[in-house]
């Protein structure tokens, strides 16, 4: 079975955001005042091929937490997607 992952990963909230902040601020003088704070992460997609989707997320957390995401200062999500 094939699934497409979509992997959302993005610094945790104790953690600051240097390039948020410079987003926040451009968008300020854009004109974009109702800005309060901005985020930044990274998106990843990737297909897969197992036999289940249980197999599948196993594989992709194991991902995650060895290279995708830097466990230490960022949380990352997932979902998964029969193709």
């Amino acid at each position: 079975m094939a699934f497409a992952a979509k992997i959302y990963v993005s610094l945790k909230s104790t953690v600051s955001d240097p390039q948020g902040a410079t987003v926040s601020g451009a968008l300020s003088q854009l004109g974009f005042d109702s800005v309060k704070d901005v985020r930044v992460g990274k998106y990843i997609t990737l297909h897969i091929d197992k036999s289940s989707q249980k197999e599948a997320e196993s594989v992709v957390f194991n991902m995650c937490e060895q290279l995708l995401a830097n466990i230490v200062i960022e949380e990352y999500s997932f979902e998964l997607q029969e193709l």
